[in-house]
């Protein structure tokens, strides 16, 4: 039986994305069992609460990987954004607007293709994902301020599925 380590570079980067759906599908399951058993509010209420502290605990990781400095600054965070779990299974872009933001697209979200797929309205993802982002920006720079420029249950373009600003506050070094 082979192990881990016997995998070929191609092999642990599918794996790593089998890693990624993994993790997402146990998200989603844990969403829908409190869903179920204390509704949608309460369910979305203990999503954000859970994000809230795990994005803080990925980020720092992938500070760690990535030996990003305290204050990563724009350059950091779009750095960072592609080493995110879901990276692996998402399609994302981020372009860099000015030498203070950035704005971070959604183009594939495997959440919204899979309720699209079964006939379901878009997952409210809006409170939750400004938890995520604005928590994973500044824990690698407290510098960064995220906004919101779309997200489900908001209309979006068929380009993107949600998409955010992050600006470097004013008077600071990017």
């Amino acid at each position: 039986m082979r192990s881990i380590h016997d995998l070929s570079n191609e092999e642990l980067v599918d794996l790593l994305a089998d890693f990624a759906k993994r993790w997402l599908a146990h998200d989603g399951l844990w969403f829908q069992a409190v869903e179920a058993h204390h509704g949608l509010d309460e369910a979305i209420r203990l999503d954000e609460e859970a994000w809230a502290r795990f994005t803080a605990i990925e980020a720092g990781r992938i500070r760690r990987i990535l030996d990003l400095p305290e204050q990563a600054g724009l350059d950091g965070l779009t750095g960072a954004l592609r080493f995110r779990l879901y990276a692996l299974v998402n399609e994302q872009e981020a372009e860099r607007v000015d030498e203070r933001t950035v704005v971070f697209r959604m183009k594939r979200c495997r959440v919204q293709e899979a309720r699209e797929r079964k006939g379901l309205p878009p997952f409210p993802c809006k409170s939750v994902g400004l938890v995520e982002y604005a928590g994973f920006a500044r824990t690698l720079d407290p510098r960064i301020r995220t906004e919101v420029l779309t997200c489900p249950p908001d209309p979006h373009p068929p380009e993107y599925y949600c998409a955010w600003r992050f600006t470097l506050e004013p008077g600071e070094q990017a």
